[in-house]
């Protein structure tokens, strides 16, 4: 989020994108009163080079069995109460079915989360782990409005969000508290004045109608559905709206659909520093591998330390910018979402400690989408647009105040960075829409709901109030006690043959099953 905090529930395959590694505007149909877009055909056609929006890169690579991915584009109307009205033209990827005919069972459609994160990009990337799936369903999916090249969010420069992501976000007097309101008034600004007409129409609801649109047009009687992150408060939305049209269903690395951005934000300081924890645990454990302590608590004490020298002495980063207080902290915290990458935050702490940021700032760019040629995609734009469209608290200085001591008690290093983040939305252009999202499904067929006691973004308890909020026999709880954002993804054969079993032969595990 450009507040600037961690997305508030990107999905770790797609920050895992951005760490290895022409926006689509508003048409005009004249109004076409018998216009119906259910019965659109989509083109598809082998798939371009990522857009600047989406993140750039290669398009991409073939399948595994030689196939190719194809992508399209799905005509939706820009504001959904007005249906006749100007359409958008939303991005979508596809690769087929591996399988025989006779055992394909549909379209499955993935969001991997941000809010922001492009499917295009995201799902060849990592399509590899869903090859199995493969073989029933083909697999699907898309930038949502606001994203990549779904109508992309447009706010601030590159040059611009160099200084924006290096800026003092956890401010220690007035002075500085100004500074941060000014920035983010004039990111919000940027924003509203080169993307005005789109933003009071990337609500989570929107995107949900935007998922019907395209199973209709997908040619299936229901939606079957892989939701990570904030895609499975995406998929709760659309389950809330269109209960009878749930197919079969998976959401992973859950959303608490019950909290209000301030609760979310206070659960992510839990859940970083939880993550922490374990890192220095594991760290101490191994003096070889990861000399930065001699116990865990040393481990953490030091990087604090460092933290509190660079509030006032940067060093050098990516040249030629610095590696500040902010940019490190962002750092750390993606560098949590996957155990994976560890490895990464012990070399980038060890060169920080001898005066050499450069790794701290490369994981600092991957979570807010900037790649090495200097070049942001859109993630960063489009997750606040989305987050302030759905969310109506507007938070204060004095909010933020008051939240401190409750923030800091929840995490030492996370929680003014967490807090302040909280400000985001105060000037945004178009109000909220609710308090938190309503995701009550009754008459919807079971969604395996997966919850990782280890998940930083997605704190674990958020699994057990969503499959509560599903309704009573709806929502499916399956346990993963592991580290990390995410389940599925970890390799762990106990959830993968749970998701499997459901999705690809329509078994519905035991809820409450426990996977270690």
């Amino acid at each position: 989020m450009p507040n600037p905090a961690p997305p508030r529930a990107t999905a770790r395959t797609a920050t895992a994108l951005l760490l290895l590694a022409a926006l689509a505007g508003c048409g005009d149909d004249g109004g076409s009163e018998d216009r119906d877009l259910s019965a659109q055909k989509l083109s598809w056609k082998d798939c371009p080079e990522p857009s600047g929006a989406e993140g750039g890169g290669d398009a991409p690579s073939p399948l595994p069995d030689g196939g190719t991915w194809r992508c399209a584009t799905l005509k939706a109307p820009l504001d959904w109460d007005e249906p006749k009205g100007d359409t958008i033209e939303l991005a979508l990827i596809r690769a087929g079915a591996s399988g025989a005919e006779n055992r394909r069972i549909g379209s499955l459609l993935f969001n991997f989360g941000g809010p922001g994160g492009s499917g295009v990009t995201t799902l060849p990337a990592f399509g590899q782990d869903y090859e199995q799936l493969r073989t029933r369903y083909d697999l699907v999916s898309f930038d949502p409005r606001g994203v990549g090249r779904s109508a992309g969010v447009k706010c601030e420069s590159d040059e611009q969000l160099d200084a924006y992501f290096q800026q003092d976000a956890t401010p220690d007097d007035d002075a500085e508290e100004r500074t941060l309101l000014d920035n983010l008034k004039e990111f919000n600004d940027a924003c509203e004045s080169n993307s005005g007409k789109v933003l009071p129409h990337v609500r989570t609801t929107d995107a949900a109608r935007d998922m019907d649109l395209m199973r209709q047009v997908l040619g299936d009687d229901e939606l079957h559905y892989f939701g990570i992150s904030y895609g499975t408060e995406l998929g709760g939305v659309y389950a809330h709206l269109f209960p009878e049209k749930v197919g079969r269903a998976v959401f992973d690395a859950v959303v608490d659909p019950t909290q209000s951005p301030e609760q979310g934000s206070l659960g992510q300081a839990e859940g970083f520093q939880l993550a922490l924890d374990n890192f220095a645990e594991d760290c101490a454990s191994k003096p070889q591998e990861c000399p930065l302590g001699d116990s865990a608590q040393d481990v953490k004490d030091r990087i604090a330390q460092l933290l509190k020298d660079l509030d006032t002495r940067p060093i050098p980063g990516v040249f030629p910018r610095e590696l500040t207080q902010t940019a490190a902290t962002s750092g750390i915290a993606q560098s949590l979402y996957s155990q994976d990458f560890w490895e990464y935050l012990v070399e980038g702490l060890q060169q920080a400690y001898e005066g050499d940021g450069k790794v701290l700032m490369l994981l600092s760019d991957s979570l807010n989408g900037r790649n090495q040629d200097g070049e942001y995609s859109n993630i960063s734009a489009a997750n606040v647009s989305i987050n302030c469209a759905d969310d109506r608290p507007r938070y204060t200085v004095a909010d933020v105040r008051a939240k401190l001591p409750e923030f800091r008690k929840a995490s030492p290093l996370f929680g003014d960075y967490l807090a302040w983040g909280m400000v985001g939305c105060t000037d945004w252009p178009v109000a909220g829409a609710a308090d938190h999202p309503d995701v009550r499904a009754a008459g919807s067929a079971p969604i395996l709901v997966v919850g990782n006691t280890g998940d930083p973004a997605t704190p674990y308890e958020g699994a057990r109030k969503m499959a509560e909020s599903l309704g009573k026999g709806v929502g499916v709880e399956l346990t993963y006690k592991g580290q990390g954002h995410g389940s599925y993804d970890s390799g762990n054969t106990c959830v993968r043959d749970a998701v499997n079993g459901y999705l690809l032969d329509g078994k519905v595990p035991p809820t409450g099953r426990v996977c270690s």
